[in-house]
């Protein structure tokens, strides 16, 4: 039996795919996700994350292959910014390739998911993510 997140978050889903997206966005929203935003490469993500019109998301779920600018190199820079280093950022993505496995957690991914190919396998990843990160996470103010 699932439980419930200590508190509603707000996501941010980079992500290119939109049946993935739909399947993510469903999951998270079960889950407790109040605001979901989802943006389609990172270049649009960083758009968003610098618009002081928006609100910061409590947690990142990025694609590593996107159009324009990919999840690796958006990961390189949102942790290498110090306005946003501090949002932790899940990979979801269908890549295994131990060299992407690495390469995001070298570029300080704070977990990386397998996109599974049913509903309750997602539903049990997002669980992790939630037991790990964000039932702890303060909510950070925009500097």
């Amino acid at each position: 039996m699932m439980t419930a997140p200590a508190r509603p978050y707000d996501v941010l889903l980079v992500e290119d795919d939109l049946a993935d997206a739909l399947l993510i966005e469903e999951a998270l929203s079960e889950r407790g996700a109040r605001n979901l935003t989802q943006v389609e490469d990172g270049v649009a993500a960083l758009d968003y994350l610098r618009d002081p019109a928006n609100s910061r998301p409590d947690l990142i779920v990025l694609d590593l292959n996107m159009p324009r600018m990919n999840g690796r190199e958006l990961l390189s820079i949102l942790k290498a910014d110090d306005d946003l280093r501090l949002i932790p950022v899940v990979v979801l993505t269908t890549s295994a390739a131990p060299d992407d496995v690495t390469g995001a957690y070298q570029q300080h991914a704070n977990a990386y998911v397998t996109k599974p190919v049913n509903l309750d396998d997602f539903n049990q990843a997002v669980q992790n993510i939630d037991a790990f990160y964000l039932d702890t996470t303060t909510k950070l103010p925009r500097t």
